[in-house]
């Protein structure tokens, strides 16, 4: 497909949280919360991806007053098929997890 995406483990992680419900908006603390990834660390994936027309991006204002907006994202037609091509070439977990022992 051409698309040139870092492949960490991390971002494996968001992608593979993405997939889970392509077709809805996912908002960063979501994404966060599903793949265990610090701020500091998501934000530039996400960016990223959106540069790369893998996401869309919208603004939806927060359901709760006096709150900020929240960013949006979701897989575009184009990051779907990336995702799941991703996917299928890699042997590779997408999900990031904590040891447990």
């Amino acid at each position: 497909m051409g698309i040139r995406i870092r492949s960490s483990r991390q971002t494996f992680a968001v992608v593979n949280a993405l997939l889970e419900q392509a077709s809805e908006w996912h908002y960063g603390y979501e994404i966060s919360r599903q793949t265990g990834l610090k701020s500091g660390t998501l934000y530039p994936i996400l960016m990223r991806l959106a540069e790369a027309k893998i996401l869309e991006t919208r603004w939806k204002d927060s359901p709760e007053p006096g709150r900020p907006p929240r960013h949006m994202y979701r897989l575009t037609a184009t990051g779907f098929r990336w995702a799941k091509e991703l996917g299928n070439a890699t042997s590779r977990p997408f999900r990031l997890g904590l040891a447990k022992g």
